[in-house]
């Protein structure tokens, strides 16, 4: 990870941060960075860059998230960065729709908290985003409760529920659930729909199809609830996502 120079208000944590940074360097699974009070990147590792269409974290480095991804989500995670640099509250776990090079869409959980100086100023922010996809691959998941995931890959334009996904699991509801949120940190309903919206989000980019026949193939009973429910996890309509590609 190289060595930038810190905004002048950063310089006295960089020693901390530097350190931190460490932690994620070879992490290809989680993204990890730090803005300084303007929002532009300070430091960040390979798979940041990497998720950016980018060859290696320099090319990050003073640039603001809406000067590298598309204007929709740009202005999206800018909006979040400046609300914790004024405000000093933290962004735990947040379920978010990235957009990955070459136009690929994932999900991740995003957290970033304020960075303060020793006079308890707001000097920049630190952060990192963790995506979901990566643990499907990584043998965390217990082969029954692999099983239920692969069937949600390709049922989920059906009527998929969570008591389905237990008992195909082979788990008591409780259990499932409990070790969905402790894997996913989600519940099981909220799985269910990132997936239909990770599937919805690619058929926006790739394909000419009309909105309501995407909502319809990724299990929306209607045009309304898809358009709903992509605004609330995304803070764009479907419509606004496709004219960014």
């Amino acid at each position: 990870m190289p060595e930038a120079r810190p905004d002048a208000r950063l310089a006295a944590l960089w020693p901390v941060v530097s350190v931190v940074a460490e932690l994620f360097r070879h992490d290809p699974d989680t993204a990890f960075f730090v803005k300084d009070a303007a929002g532009r990147y300070a430091l960040c590792n390979q798979s940041l860059a990497e998720r950016c269409g980018l060859g290696s974290p320099a090319e990050l480095v003073g640039r603001r998230v809406r000067d590298i991804f598309p204007a929709e989500l740009g202005g999206r995670y800018a909006a979040q960065d400046e609300a914790v640099l004024r405000t000093g509250r933290p962004v735990i776990d947040s379920l978010e729709l990235h957009w990955y090079s070459r136009r690929r869409t994932g999900w991740c959980l995003t957290t970033k908290l304020p960075l303060r100086d020793a006079a308890g100023n707001i000097v920049g922010l630190i952060g990192l985003s963790r995506d979901l996809r990566a643990l499907k691959d990584s043998g965390q998941i217990p082969a029954g409760l692999l099983a239920a995931m692969e069937h949600l890959d390709t049922s989920f334009h059906e009527s998929v529920s969570p008591a389905r996904l237990a008992k195909k699991a082979g788990l008591a509801p409780v259990r499932f659930a409990r070790l969905i949120k402790r894997i996913f940190r989600l519940t099981p309903s909220q799985l269910i729909t990132q997936t239909r919206l990770a599937a919805a989000s690619q058929l926006l980019v790739e394909t000419e199809q009309a909105i309501a026949e995407i909502a319809h193939q990724c299990g929306f009973y209607d045009h309304s609830a898809f358009t709903r429910a992509f605004r609330a996890a995304t803070g764009m309509t479907p419509r606004q996502f496709r004219a960014g590609r």
